[in-house]
């Protein structure tokens, strides 16, 4: 009896892609976002943003990261959305139960020395409050001086009930 070795998620993704590609059809589509939209979200596996939002591809540029930050490469992204590609509406999703409200950075990068033997300059961005943080986002983004004066909105994707709920 022959032992099979468990299939790695790389070929799993492999197999996936060759159903995807032989139903393709999506060759044709432009290349700014239908919908004019900017979605800078958190990189967390239960938000799906197409689903949340109701979008299909080709709608909007989704940005995701390590609780849904105006870091700077978000906001380089944010800025070819806008400026080269023309969106013309923003918003910012975080949620509720994100790991970054969970550890202070201070802790996780003394674990990280004390178990690889290496420091970085990397600041990991955690965050106390999710309400506060999440207006501090969308204010960043308000104020960056290359993007555009277009709305930006704040949500709260609730993973208990899968609404969304805007910014107070």
């Amino acid at each position: 009896m022959a032992i099979h070795a468990p299939t790695s998620e790389y070929a799993r993704a492999l197999a996936e892609n060759e159903r995807y590609a032989t139903q393709f059809d999506r060759s044709q589509l432009p290349l700014p976002p239908g919908r004019k939209l900017a979605v800078l979200a958190c990189m967390d596996a239960r938000l799906t943003v197409e689903d949340v939002l109701g979008l299909r591809t080709g709608d909007a540029h989704v940005i995701r990261n390590a609780g849904g930050l105006a870091t700077d490469d978000a906001l380089r992204s944010l800025v070819i959305s806008q400026q080269l590609l023309g969106t013309e509406e923003v918003i910012v999703i975080e949620h509720t139960g994100c790991g970054m409200l969970t550890f202070q950075d201070a802790e996780v990068r003394r674990g990280l020395v004390a178990r690889t033997g290496h420091d970085l300059d990397l600041a990991f961005h955690a965050f106390p409050e999710l309400e506060a943080n999440l207006r501090e986002q969308v204010e960043r983004i308000r104020s960056y001086p290359w993007l555009k004066d277009v709305p930006v909105h704040g949500l709260i994707y609730e993973v208990e009930t899968g609404r969304l709920r805007p910014l107070e």
